[in-house]
């Protein structure tokens, strides 16, 4: 038996009475996602801890059956293993977002979803002014970066900002949790105030300005972390050779501490615009020597960040129609059977502009196995599922048939 679990991240949301009291999910047209339930067996599974922020790196881990508050390190370092940065005993390293301030609020965490190639300019810029020994910034994918600090105490509070879009932001600079780590809040202060002074007018920012587009006018550092002691996926479950398929640095990363190899897809952006047929077909030639998929689809968190309910709808049926639906034809196909399960990591409802720790919804389909009576995909139809409602590893011990 293969495997291969399809994430839609963000998909699952809350019912809006601007949606007539109904999610995206409902509202979609998604008949391979309702084809799948009706072959598979659905539940729901609580991926966030209730120790830990719902964030996408808590939630992906969770689904991919880690002790979450046992390993978590933070969002930056697993970021790090993606970006090929190799952290050393007493590294701390941290997501760093390009983003937009306005005033004095957020306007957004994304700096308008600016192009890595222009991101990359600003990137080496801030290091031509605020690196040292000390400090050092590496370019990511779009607006996400990183930053090591080495010597750096992770003790800080630091505020995801795709959480607090339109806030002001000075209430939410980084602050020291514990006495220990004051001269860290005081450092990454001061390299937010320095970055405002050189980013502002710097040649990037005013050619997007011109443009009418958002400026990268400030980075914001957060979830800091040292290096993780995570088992593989072979470790945990017997999985011999696994694959992720993502856009995003973070779940590139977790696949790499979880021993996946990672698939990188020609115009995979993390957006609406993705390349949906190409992530398909990856997926597929991948399964020909791999027996497991990680299959991540990052647009719906995208939208629902941005508080767009239509264009989250637009993404759950592209997922539906461009992936789903190929890689039902193709798997049914092979000689050896593959078990297709779908999900999402965590809501993000559109309307909240964040993420939620609810449960999401899930169906796995095993060839062979007798489905039950759950005959849609979507947050209420779900929860009428055999699998009853699962919580981390369990999931994954579904989805394998794993027993210790």
């Amino acid at each position: 038996m293969k495997y291969i679990i399809l994430l839609g991240d963000g998909m699952s949301d809350q019912p809006e009475a601007e949606l007539g009291g109904k999610t995206p999910l409902m509202l979609a047209k998604t008949p391979n996602m309702d084809r799948l339930a009706t072959l598979g067996r659905s539940g729901t599974l609580k991926t966030i801890p209730p120790s830990l922020h719902p964030g996408s790196e808590v939630a992906n881990m969770a689904v991919l059956g880690y002790d979450v508050p046992a390993v978590f390190e933070g969002r930056g370092v697993i970021e790090a293993a993606s970006i090929g940065v190799t952290l050393q005993q007493g590294d701390m390293a941290l997501r760093c977002n390009l983003v937009t301030l306005t005033g004095d609020i957020i306007l957004n965490h994304s700096a308008g979803h600016i192009t890595t190639e222009e991101a990359d300019e600003l990137i080496k810029y801030l290091n031509e002014h605020l690196a040292s020994d000390k400090i050092r910034f590496y370019t990511g994918v779009s607006y996400r970066h990183l930053l090591v600090i080495k010597g750096g105490n992770k003790q800080v509070t630091c505020t995801p900002p795709h959480d607090v879009p339109g806030k002001k932001y000075e209430p939410l600079l980084p602050k020291a949790a514990d006495v220990s780590a004051e001269s860290t809040a005081r450092l990454l202060n001061e390299l937010i105030g320095r970055s405002k002074e050189l980013l502002e007018n710097h040649p990037v920012n005013l050619a997007r300005k011109a443009a009418g587009k958002e400026p990268a006018n400030s980075i914001w550092p957060w979830s800091p972390g040292y290096k993780p002691a995570m088992k593989s996926l072979k470790e945990m479950f017997g999985i011999r050779h696994g694959a992720v398929i993502s856009a995003v640095d973070l779940i590139q990363g977790i696949g790499v501490y979880a021993g996946l190899d990672v698939i990188k897809v020609k115009g995979a952006t993390g957006l609406y615009d993705t390349n949906y047929e190409g992530k398909a077909e990856a997926a597929i030639l991948a399964l020909k020597d791999h027996d497991f998929v990680y299959l991540h689809v990052e647009a719906s968190d995208e939208a629902g960040h941005e508080g767009d309910a239509e264009l989250k709808i637009r993404t759950i049926e592209y997922l539906d129609q461009r992936i789903l639906k190929y890689l039902l034809e193709e798997t049914a196909k092979m000689e050896e059977p593959v078990t297709i399960a779908m999900l999402p990591d965590h809501p993000t409802p559109w309307k909240l502009r964040t993420h939620t720790r609810d449960a999401v919804p899930f169906t796995i389909h095993r060839p062979g196995e007798v489905p039950d009576a759950v005959d849609r995909y979507d947050e209420t139809s779900a929860k009428m599922g055999s699998y009853g409602e699962l919580s981390g590893k369990e999931f994954m011990e579904a989805l394998l048939q794993f027993k210790k």
